[in-house]
């Protein structure tokens, strides 16, 4: 009697969405396998032809060469290009945020939430006038060093604690040139030694997803 009182009081429709959403939850898929091994790794760059040899286009230049050593073609998607390459059960989910560098971080945030990855398994490529010239570099975590693409990454995700992979540009600029060299071409010597460097970063892409984070800081940084 008190039950069927309180189902025919005012609080009934209360009473009902809260059992819904308790349902719903209960009711809620498990990760798929797939869901488990499957890795968001953004490669960021500035879009446009005008930008496609230029040093800050580094991490657009990685994916593409994953891309290609794969077979796999780029389609046009929400926020940024996108493919997908697996290789031995794992899922490579590849995007190139179409946002231009300083907005990279909407891209990366829908793109996470899109394919349901956890924010350890996201890999984000970029270059670092910190270091020479193809160098490699993988942190864990880190400041964004000034860099806008990784300011506004850190600002969308509310973190700083996600993959980033840093490839090394050098700084051989003049006093207030450093724009003009971030935005510049290759020169020929690194035009000449990129095609290995490329080689070893798609290394690196395969070993984030098929070893872990870990084997891989220990196995590339600083090669």
């Amino acid at each position: 009697m008190l039950l069927q009182s309180f189902l025919n009081s005012k609080t009934k429709p209360l009473f009902c969405i809260m059992f819904a959403n308790v349902k719903k939850w209960f009711q809620k898929a498990p990760e798929s396998e797939e869901d488990m091994h499957k890795y968001l790794v953004v490669g960021l760059g500035n879009i446009g032809d005008t930008y496609a040899e230029t040093r800050h286009n580094i991490g657009f230049k990685i994916l593409d060469a994953f891309a290609e050593k794969h077979q796999v073609g780029w389609e046009s998607a929400r926020l940024a290009s996108r493919c997908v390459v697996r290789i031995k059960g794992r899922t490579f989910v590849l995007i190139k945020p179409t946002t231009f560098m300083n907005l990279s971080g909407k891209a990366v945030k829908y793109w996470l939430q899109q394919e349901k990855i956890p924010l350890e398994h996201l890999l984000v490529i970029t270059d670092d006038l910190n270091l020479p010239f193809g160098t490699i570099r993988i942190r864990t975590k880190g400041s964004h060093g000034g860099h806008n693409g990784l300011k506004d990454i850190e600002t969308q995700l509310n973190s700083a604690a996600y993959n980033r992979f840093r490839f090394g540009i050098s700084d051989a600029f003049a006093k207030g040139q450093q724009i003009d060299y971030v935005l510049g071409t290759w020169g020929a010597d690194e035009i000449k030694n990129l095609p290995e460097r490329l080689e070893k970063s798609c290394e690196v892409i395969a070993s984030f997803g098929l070893a872990g984070i870990q084997h891989t800081m220990n196995t590339f940084n600083g090669k």
